[in-house]
């Protein structure tokens, strides 16, 4: 049975996200502050965290770093913040999506089920190295350099950094990448792929993924 932490000081969110997930079987461990919920990460070793970002005393974000740094977790963020800054801040440590309070039960059971799928499938794993502009990116390692200098990535953005780059000049709706690299089929999550390219752009240029408007994404120059 996969497992599940929950960090999260509302209890009536905790309960009611932990009352679903055990629904679809999943067994479903609860924290209501940032220190307990590092503790109980460490000692539960879950197979994917949700993490309110507003806790008491240690905050969701620090949370996050922390429960990264030795053995990288799925993390699906909870937020009542809404600006582009404060998801980038969310996406930047670590976590691999966010959902804004209040949100649908059945789209965050959507999401859970995504997000431990692409763990399961390490879907890039056995595939070549690719080149986008000056970044090469080597899925055997996970390793992102930028002109031979070493860049961090979070796994969402190296995964969709990735499927951008292996077809260059293509132009990935949203709807593709959000089944390719997500795995949603439910077309949840549009502005999810926005935040993770603008992070991704702050990280190694505006230049290394364009917009096409109306339709998607890509990489490559505009013909």
């Amino acid at each position: 049975m996969q497992s599940i932490v929950v960090i999260e000081d509302e209890d009536a969110i905790a309960n009611a996200v932990a009352v679903r997930l055990r629904g679809e079987g999943y067994e479903v461990s609860i924290a209501s502050d940032g220190r307990s919920g590092i503790e109980l990460v460490e000692r539960v070793a879950p197979n994917l965290v949700i993490l309110d970002v507003m806790l008491p005393g240690i905050d969701g974000l620090e949370v996050c770093r922390r429960i990264q740094r030795d053995k990288p977790v799925p993390v699906l963020m909870l937020t009542a913040l809404d600006t582009e800054t404060d998801l980038l801040v969310g996406l930047g440590v670590g976590a691999d999506d966010y959902m804004t309070k209040p949100f649908s039960p059945r789209e965050m059971v959507a999401r859970v089920k995504a997000l431990l799928r692409r763990v399961d499938r390490s879907q890039y794993s056995n595939e070549k190295k690719v080149s986008v502009g000056e970044v090469e990116l080597d899925p055997a390692t996970r390793q992102v350099k930028q002109s031979d200098q070493e860049v961090h990535l979070t796994a969402t953005e190296f995964d969709l950094l990735y499927r951008l780059g292996s077809r260059p000049d293509f132009v990935f709706t949203r709807e593709q990448i959000l089944s390719d690299v997500w795995g949603y089929e439910d077309g949840f999550g549009t502005r999810t792929i926005d935040s993770h390219v603008a992070a991704l752009r702050r990280k190694l240029g505006a230049e290394i993924i364009r917009t096409v408007h109306g339709v998607g994404y890509a990489t490559g120059e505009a013909r």
